[in-house]
C-alpha cells in the first residue's frame, strides 16, 4: 500500500476500495469475449451507452448466470473509469425481462429498432430523456394488445426518432417554410417533413389526408388514431419512417434491425 506524507492512502489505492456505481440500465448489445466472458452494451440514463465487460460471466457458476440478456432492463453495478472505452461490469440485477418480446416477432422486431437506434444514433453525452424513451418504449410495444401493436409500434419509433433531435416538419414547409394547406400534402424524406404545393412539384407523392393525420398522431407518440390503420397503410408507414431514419439518423450506416423490421410482414399478432 502507497501511503501519503501523513500516512493516508493515495488516490490509486483508495479508488481500487471505491464501491461500483449503480445505474438502471437497458442491455442492446451482447457477444462473447474470449472463453469466457462477455461485453455487454447498456443505455443508462446518467452515463449514457456504457460498454462494459462481464469477466467470468460464460463461466457455468458465474454470479451473472443468464442474466446478461439482450432487451433486459435491470439495475447495473458498473466500475468506471474516465476516458476508457470498455468499462467493468460487477453485476446485473434484472428487472424486467420483457417476455412478450420473446414470443411475438413482430413485438420483438420493434424493441430491436429502439434498441439499434439507441446504441447506433444517441449522442455521446449521456441523454436521460432518450433512455426513459427507450425504456418506456419497450414497455408499450411489450404490453400492447395485439389489435394496436402497429400504431403503437410506429407511435413509438417515431417518438425516439424526435427525442433524438430529428422530428420531422408537419405544421409548415419543410423547405421553405410556408403553410402547408390542409388535406393531402406531399412528404419529402430529404428536406424532412412536409412540403407546399410550390415545393412539391407534380411528381411527389402526397399522403392522404387520414395518413397525413396518423403522421401527425405517430409522430407525437400516439397511438391512439382517427382511423384504424389497415395492414397496407401500416406497411406504408413503416417504410416511411424507415426511410426517414436511414436518410436522417443512419449516416450511411447499415441498420440491419431495421431492416428486418421493415421486411416483415404485418399479421394478426405483429
Amino acid at each position: 500500500m502507497t501511503l501519503a506524507n501523513d500516512g493516508r492512502a493515495t488516490a490509486p489505492y483508495l479508488s481500487s476500495l471505491m464501491p461500483p456505481t449503480s445505474s438502471p440500465a437497458v442491455i442492446l448489445h451482447a457477444f462473447k469475449y474470449g472463453e469466457t466472458s462477455k461485453i455487454v452494451r447498456l443505455a443508462t440514463p446518467g452515463h449514457g451507452v456504457v460498454s462494459a465487460i462481464a469477466k467470468g460471466a460464460m463461466r457455468r457458476k458465474s454470479p451473472f448466470g443468464a442474466r446478461l440478456q439482450v432487451l433486459t432492463r435491470g439495475t447495473a453495478q458498473l466500475y468506471l473509469k474516465r476516458n476508457r472505452e470498455l468499462q467493468t461490469l460487477a453485476g446485473f440485477d434484472v428487472v424486467t425481462e420483457w417476455q412478450p418480446l420473446s414470443h411475438d416477432l413482430g413485438r420483438f422486431a420493434a424493441a430491436a429498432v429502439l434498441a439499434e437506434l439507441v446504441l447506433r444514433c444517441s449522442p455521446a453525452e449521456p441523454q436521460p430523456v432518450v433512455y426513459d424513451v427507450l425504456s418506456t418504449g419497450l414497455d408499450r410495444v411489450a404490453a400492447a394488445r395485439a389489435d394496436v401493436l402497429r400504431p403503437v409500434a410506429l407511435a413509438t419509433v417515431w417518438r425516439l426518432v424526435a427525442t433524438l433531435g430529428f422530428a420531422p416538419t408537419l405544421d409548415t414547409c419543410a423547405r421553405d417554410g410556408r403553410p402547408v394547406a390542409p388535406g393531402p400534402a406531399a412528404f419529402s424524406v430529404a428536406h424532412g417533413g412536409l412540403v407546399c404545393e410550390r415545393c412539391a412539384g407534380g411528381g411527389r407523392r402526397r399522403l392522404p389526408a387520414e395518413d397525413r393525420r396518423a403522421l401527425e398522431h405517430l409522430v407525437a407518440g400516439d397511438h391512439a388514431l382517427d382511423e384504424p390503420l389497415t395492414p397496407t397503410r401500416a406497411v406504408a408507414h413503416r417504410r416511411l419512417l424507415a426511410r426517414f431514419i436511414r436518410h436522417h439518423l443512419a449516416e450511411g450506416r447499415n441498420l440491419r434491425a431495421l431492416d428486418f423490421w421493415e421486411a416483415q410482414p404485418w399479421t394478426t399478432t405483429s
